[in-house]
């Protein structure tokens, strides 16, 4: 077996491994991957997003789990600090050494830092990494905190644009700070900058072009940054994002060629100077020209593993640098050459500056062929000028009425449909996906929808600018075969909902009446008559009140109807915040007319702000009323959420509280490899959302049926049937079995259902060991469950009663004095911490 070593754990480096899993020869390579940061690859694309999501994680291009079932070896936060071509050796900071047969260099770049007097002072960052936007995340708390709120980046790129936006959403006030006399000069000419200034002035951001920075000034810390004709700006943290410089130290240090300006020599094999070691993405010196765009590092990716696998795939000549983004909520995107300008070349412009819209095409003088372009406020066309460029498709009599709004609506659209591209019309430029490929994937039936083709082809995965090009084209291959099915509402109207939106909008309808003359036939009925009530309320913002003929039971009366004729009274709780006072209100309500009393979704209520010293005083009250430990804070049983039943549900099947209350009270405290979470609807029509749980029980004429290995979260997976028609004590039974195997087989901090993607079997295989008992330990499992229920002790009871345990709740060893470091604020009635 040959041994890779990639050195890199970025896009392109994951990309190659990607690629490698993917080849027939995979078995054959033994691999491992060395990456300096903390965790596995992650998406830098939309690095930007960090600050609107809750974990680093979500930004993983996979989990490191995907490593070890495609085995790879993966040493995250482990530099590689020499490599020795001719012992065919790579060594790491820690002096260990590791051979190989080929050896990928996907290093990347590093953020370019102008020589400036000043660029080490505190409050000046890079903008590169997670670990980059967390330490501007800390400093922007600490300087709003002193009444600051003042950042700049020095940069109006690509990167620079994006660490404006991200400076935004920390709440500072920002400006962006160019040297060169536009934004994106790479990208935009003039008129194309001058229209993104503008719409990015709109948002608040003050742009300064042609500004070269000398100096930036303060104490410790960064106040002002000087210019060099004589004028400055006041700023409180600066964002450095002035370009990029291939990490190539490597391969300066052990020999291998490299550019006179930077960057790792290579061929269009991806080959460096030395045998047998490969450079790709951004430290990649290819055609005198380093590339930090995404698809050209995927390709080289591709190149790679076809090279080492014995394939004959090589680089383009040229290098393709067309681009669509989304820059501070505005589109932009340009292709082929933009700037390009001879007698050969004839350019076409439109330019509403009403509407924030530059679109520009450069074509050939005869008007045969698409040279490039340029678009702002709107590059919904991008996807299919981009195809006309690089598949030199011959373009319409007028190539003005390719950006330029026709006025005769029965022109249509002068570019055509994506079914009209080649076949090897490259539609995906992230992941080399071709429209062949796209539609053959639909016409051999392997794929029958979207979903399908993304997941067998990969398209939209990376950029997802393609996107409603791929979909253009599934839409377009079901129909030439004769599938597509066109939606309708219901019998009297023969549009589907979307459609009758439009219409009704369009054409300022206002009263189901019309609508139904106007559009539809009959005399309507229960299906499309509250569905029209609804596209009333979207579009007019109309109440229940207003056509109550055509609304539904429940929005006629403005409440639930109940089994037994009576309703139910949910008022609203954002985000289930709720003040002391009005849980009051509620309570006396319930009690003053007699009303049955339930919390919803989670079920539980939460307290938050708590000091240390405090929390045995609080479960000692909560405990004296009846309550025990909820268990929020460990790896084992949250909630059993169940919906009303057929105790009060008209549509309810079984009692589906009761049988909740009995499951959880069964399984509390019950600790496991991850968190668990269940589910009891008393129907199918699932209102306690139980297949989204990791045990799911739902309620059937005869019984009741039982799924596992369901969750919510960031990867939402609906849960699988296990066993049918189920009396209580037999779903109980093989709740325990399942719920014993799991604990025994399932690897730390692993969810239900990653854990049966993993299982050998799969559900199969489950269902012969929990109901069919395969492996003979039925019994056996049921024995250690029943042994840990009848083991169960309230963590928070046990605490208060015992002396020893009670000591740890201190704030400090040697005293009894609370924490006087902790700050609140004023919110909405109540109090949160004071922001970092």
């Amino acid at each position: 077996m040959k041994r890779i070593i990639v050195v890199g754990n970025g896009m392109v480096g994951h990309k190659f491994c990607e690629k490698l899993m993917s080849h027939p020869s995979r078995e054959e390579y033994e691999v491992l991957v060395f990456g300096e940061e903390p965790r596995s690859a992650y998406d830098r694309v939309h690095l930007s997003e960090y600050f609107s999501r809750q974990s680093p994680d979500e930004l993983l291009l996979a989990p490191v789990s995907w490593y070890g079932e495609n085995k790879i070896e993966l040493h995250t936060s482990e530099l590689i600090s020499e490599i020795k071509p001719a012992e065919k050796q790579v060594v790491t900071y820690k002096q260990e050494a590791y051979n190989y047969d080929y050896l990928i260099l996907a290093t990347g770049s590093y953020p370019f830092v102008p020589p400036i007097k000043g660029s080490d002072k505190s409050g000046v960052f890079v903008y590169r990494t997670i670990e980059d936007l967390d330490a501007m995340k800390v400093y922007a708390s600490k300087i709003k905190a002193d009444g600051k709120k003042k950042a700049a980046v020095l940069g109006g790129g690509l990167l620079g644009l994006e660490a404006a936006n991200a400076a935004k959403e920390l709440g500072l006030e920002t400006d962006v700070v160019e040297f060169a006399p536009r934004l994106m000069p790479r990208q935009l000419d003039q008129a194309a900058s001058n229209m993104l200034k503008a719409k990015i002035k709109e948002l608040g951001i003050n742009v300064h072009l042609e500004k070269a920075t000398i100096e930036i000034t303060g104490e410790e810390n960064i106040e002002k940054m000087e210019f060099s004709d004589g004028t400055s700006l006041e700023t409180d943290m600066l964002i450095i994002s002035a370009g990029i410089r291939p990490r190539d130290e490597l391969a300066v240090k052990a020999g291998i060629k490299t550019g006179e300006k930077g960057g790792v020599w290579v061929d269009n094999k991806m080959q460096t100077s030395e045998k047998d070691i490969y450079a790709i993405g951004e430290v990649a010196l290819y055609n005198n020209g380093v590339y930090g765009l995404v698809a050209p590092g995927y390709d080289m990716a591709q190149v790679a593993v076809e090279q080492i696998t014995g394939g004959d795939k090589v680089m383009a000549e040229v290098i393709d640098m067309s681009t669509q983004l989304k820059l501070i909520g505005t589109e932009v995107a340009s292709f082929g050459d933009p700037f390009i300008d001879n007698e050969e070349v004839a350019t076409i412009v439109y330019e509403n500056k009403r509407s924030g819209i530059y679109k520009r095409i450069n074509v050939s003088k005869k008007g045969e062929k698409l040279l490039g372009g340029i678009l702002i406020g709107d590059s919904s066309d991008y996807n299919n000028l981009f195809q006309i460029f690089i598949n030199s498709i011959k373009l319409p009599e007028n190539p003005e009425d390719l950006i330029i709004p026709s006025k005769d609506p029965k022109r249509g659209s002068a570019i055509g449909s994506a079914m009209d591209f080649p076949d090897t019309a490259q539609i995906c430029s992230c992941e080399s996906v071709t429209k062949g490929t796209i539609c053959g994937s639909i016409e051999s039936g392997e794929c029958e929808n979207l979903g399908g083709v993304i997941k067998a082809t990969k398209a939209t995965t990376g950029c997802g600018g393609c996107k409603p090009m791929v979909a253009d084209l599934v839409k377009g291959s079901l129909k030439s075969m004769g599938k597509e099915v066109k939606e309708t509402l219901c019998a009297h109207f023969s549009f589907s909902r979307q459609e009758l939106y439009d219409l009704i909008k369009i054409n300022k309808v206002k009263d189901y009446n019309e609508a139904l003359n106007l559009f539809g036939k009959g005399d309507g009925c229960e299906i499309c008559k509250p569905a029209l009530s609804s596209i009333f309320a979207s579009i007019y913002m109309e109440t229940a009140n207003k056509q109550v003929a055509i609304q539904d039971s429940n929005d006629r009366f403005l409440a639930n109807i109940q089994r037994n004729g009576t309703y139910s009274v949910v008022p609203r709780v954002p985000g289930g915040e709720i003040t002391p006072d009005k849980l009051m209100v509620l309570g006396r309500v319930a009690k003053k007319y007699d009303l049955y009393s339930k919390i919803t979704g989670g079920q539980r209520i939460d307290l938050f702000g708590a000091e240390l010293h405090q929390l045995p005083h609080i479960w000692r009250e909560l405990i004296d009323a009846g309550f025990e430990s909820g268990h929020a804070y460990g790896k084992s049983l949250r909630t059993v959420k169940s919906c009303v039943g057929s105790s009060w549900c008209r549509y309810g099947m079984h009692e589906s509280v009761s049988y909740a209350i009995r499951i959880e009270e069964r399984y509390k405290g019950l600790r496991s490899p991850h968190k668990l979470k269940g589910g009891v609807s008393g129907c199918i029509r699932e209102c306690a959302e139980a297949r989204g749980k990791d045990f799911g029980i739902i309620a059937v004429e005869s019984g009741w049926n039982l799924y596992v290995c369901g969750n919510g979260g960031a990867t939402p997976k609906h849960a699988i049937l296990l066993a049918e028609q189920l009396d209580d004590e037999t779903c109980i039974k093989y709740l325990d079995r399942f719920l014993m195997y799991y604990i025994r087989t399932a690897p730390p901090l692993t969810r239900t259902a990653p854990w049966l993607d993993k299982l050998e079997g799969g559900m199969d295989y489950l269902k012969e060991v929990v109901v069919e008992d395969s492996l003979g330990i039925a019994e056996e499992l049921e024995a250690e469950m029943q042994e840990l229920v009848n083991k169960y002790k309230c963590e928070w009871k046990e605490a208060i009663e015992d002396p020893e345990m009670m000591k740890r709740f201190k704030h400090f060893v040697n005293s009894d004095d609370s924490d006087d470091t902790l700050e609140f604020v004023p919110m909405r009635e109540q109090k949160m911490p004071r922001p970092w």
